[in-house]
């Protein structure tokens, strides 16, 4: 999904000062669980406005961020500038950059995957990763798994945020191939209404995926913390190998 608008519309909810706050423990557990080398090469695929990207910069990480959105990206140089960091922010297609052999590690994370019109799409943004990746390098993929998605279904829910009455519903597409999303909300006389479409991923259909485009094995956990996916799963994450 392209659409600058929504992007910018929706920002103030999907990266609020909690989900900045997360960033610190997030990057701990993913170097615990990818034991990348200190000060290897970090690429952030779907950065946003950069708070996974700028965490693992202020630890001594060599940093790359890829984004096809503007606004966003301008928000995360503005940041790197503000905390006095050095980190690539680029403007880019995820389905067709690449830059071979040049990354120890490469993350996508706070499920921003699956908003392709294809699983062909998809695909296509895992090969230009796999290719982007050092030999034996490591991709970690952090979605909403189909398994809870369906486990923790609900129709709708009424929230505030930040002084925002948001309105969220949610639709199965097809045999639970997708789930299509619609917030409307009100801030004061604004009114903000979209709607679209995330693919949904079961555990091996993600793993497959990630195998077709080039990874040469892929480990599935239930949380950042390498638990199992079962149950009890919290979320769906993927952690891919390229070939050695």
């Amino acid at each position: 999904m392209q659409d600058e608008g929504f992007w910018t519309d929706y920002a103030p909810l999907l990266f609020d000062g909690d989900h900045w706050a997360e960033a610190p423990a997030v990057v701990d557990a993913l170097l615990r669980l990818t034991a990348v080398p200190q000060g290897s090469s970090v690429l952030d695929m779907c950065c946003g406005t950069g708070r996974h990207a700028l965490e693992f910069a202020s630890r001594g990480f060599r940093v790359t961020g890829v984004d096809i959105t503007a606004p966003y990206l301008q928000a995360a140089r503005d940041s790197a500038e503000a905390m006095g960091l050095s980190v690539e922010f680029i403007e880019a297609d995820a389905r067709f950059w690449s830059r071979p052999a040049s990354f120890s590690l490469a993350v996508n994370l706070f499920t921003s995957f699956g908003y392709f019109e294809t699983k062909a799409e998809d695909e296509l943004m895992l090969a230009r990763i796999a290719e982007s990746l050092v030999p034996g390098g490591t991709l970690v993929v952090e979605v909403v798994g189909k398994e809870t998605a369906a486990r923790d279904f609900i129709d709708g829910e009424w929230f505030e945020r930040d002084g925002r009455l948001i309105l969220a519903e949610f639709q199965v597409v097809g045999a639970w191939e997708g789930l299509r999303n619609r917030f409307v909300v009100v801030d004061g006389a604004r009114r903000i209404d979209h709607s679209w479409v995330q693919r949904l991923y079961s555990a091996t259909e993600l793993r497959d995926s990630m195998l077709r485009s080039g990874f040469a094995s892929v480990a599935l956990f239930g949380s950042y913390a390498g638990s199992a996916y079962d149950d009890k799963a919290e979320r769906l994450v993927a952690v891919g190998r390229t070939p050695a």
